[in-house]
């Protein structure tokens, strides 16, 4: 055995603790998107693959990052969010299926050319947020998490590239919409002492929820389980506490450290084949995503920034931080956004496994595929 695989797991944890925090310190001095998830990810990938034996990452503080995003997906889950999500319940579920259907069809366009595992390409072309994304991509047997990582890293600089120039651009002129009434998640200054004593409440049932999620085989229990705790004791009357920025910022790094550790750069095959194909597709969904935000503003007679905020495969946050900004009417787009991660996480999950469950049999009943040459 090698001295240096030999290094103990509490001096591995902080070497990757120091490296993480390098990293989110560098993407933030850098103004790069999400730094404290992107940062950590990408200097611990570099630090793992040149100095073997020294990284190490306990899957319990993966967990505790985990619980902290699920309690802050819960706290979005209000009674005016229900309510807006009641109202448009039948456009939303139409128009979050139409947009995984596109996924779909984007992903076997994508898998056929690059020649990478549909299951992985599938998975990395759903719009349901980077780090809830990158979660069930590591619960879910057989995927590639370099390319799934790839995929959904290109779609979110595609997203916040072309977004905001579409928003406030002359396809999308701002006027219209109504002033948001509600600031959006990202806005919200949270202080430290505003965190008592309502938090041991919702730390409780979060970390209760996340353990009973993960005893009956839930996906992503440690983040769906605190997510709907959270949501459940909010609409019974008692407020959650938002949490301040550098929990925020920890969780992100407590996820993104563990996901550098799984990514591996051989792992990704026909490398600049597969970047390309991912940038298209990005492209492609972007696309798709506003024509359906225009045949959502003919429909609900929403402006055309709402619509597009609305639909844009983008992240809650920072979508309804946009709306904010260009007045757009936020208790819609936080609804449309909303809707769709929770559908992604309680829907999407099923119907993947019974798909390709449904994909094996096909692929390995009747008529043998082709063999590829090893």
């Amino acid at each position: 055995m090698e001295k240096s695989n030999g290094l103990k797991s509490h001096l591995k944890f902080t070497f990757t603790l120091l490296t993480g925090i390098l990293g989110g310190v560098l993407f933030t001095l850098l103004r790069l998107p999400i730094p404290w998830l992107l940062g950590p990810m990408l200097a611990v990938l570099i630090g793992s693959n040149t100095a073997k034996g020294y990284y190490g990452w306990p899957a319990a503080v993966r967990n505790t990052g985990m619980i902290i995003v699920g309690y802050t997906i819960g706290l979005a889950l209000t009674v005016s969010a229900i309510r807006e999500m009641s109202r448009e319940l039948p456009s939303m579920l139409l128009m979050t299926a139409a947009l995984i259907l596109l996924c779909g069809g984007i992903a076997a366009a994508v898998s056929r050319l690059s020649g990478c595992d549909f299951r992985t390409v599938l998975i990395g072309s759903i719009p349901g947020g980077l780090t809830q994304m990158l979660i069930l991509a590591e619960e879910t047997e057989g995927i590639n998490m370099t390319v799934v990582t790839v995929t959904q890293v290109i779609r979110l600089m595609m997203i916040i590239i072309t977004v905001p120039v579409l928003v406030f651009g002359p396809l999308n002129g701002v006027s219209g919409g109504t002033a948001a009434q509600i600031p959006a998640l990202s806005a919200v200054h949270a202080t430290w002492t505003g965190l008592f004593p309502n938090i041991f409440i919702f730390a409780a049932v979060s970390v209760v929820c996340a353990v009973a999620g993960n005893k009956v085989k839930f996906p992503t229990p440690y983040l769906l389980g605190p997510a709907i705790g959270t949501a459940v004791i909010q609409l019974s009357g008692l407020s959650g506490p938002a949490l301040p920025v550098p929990v925020l910022d920890a969780a992100q790094l407590m996820i993104g450290v563990y996901v550098g550790l799984l990514l591996k750069p051989a792992g990704l095959e026909h490398k600049v084949r597969t970047l390309v194909l991912a940038l298209g597709s990005s492209v492609l969904l972007i696309a798709g995503a506003f024509g359906l935000s225009e045949i959502l503003r003919i429909y609900s007679s929403a402006s055309p920034a709402t619509a597009l905020l609305s639909l844009a495969p983008g992240g809650m946050d920072q979508m309804s931080l946009i709306a904010h900004e260009v007045n757009a009417n936020l208790p819609m787009v936080a609804g449309y956004q909303l809707f769709r991660t929770f559908f992604i996480f309680f829907a999407v999950p099923p119907m993947l496994k019974l798909f390709f469950r449904v994909w094996d049999r096909t692929k390995t009943g009747g008529r043998q595929p082709e063999r590829q040459a090893e």
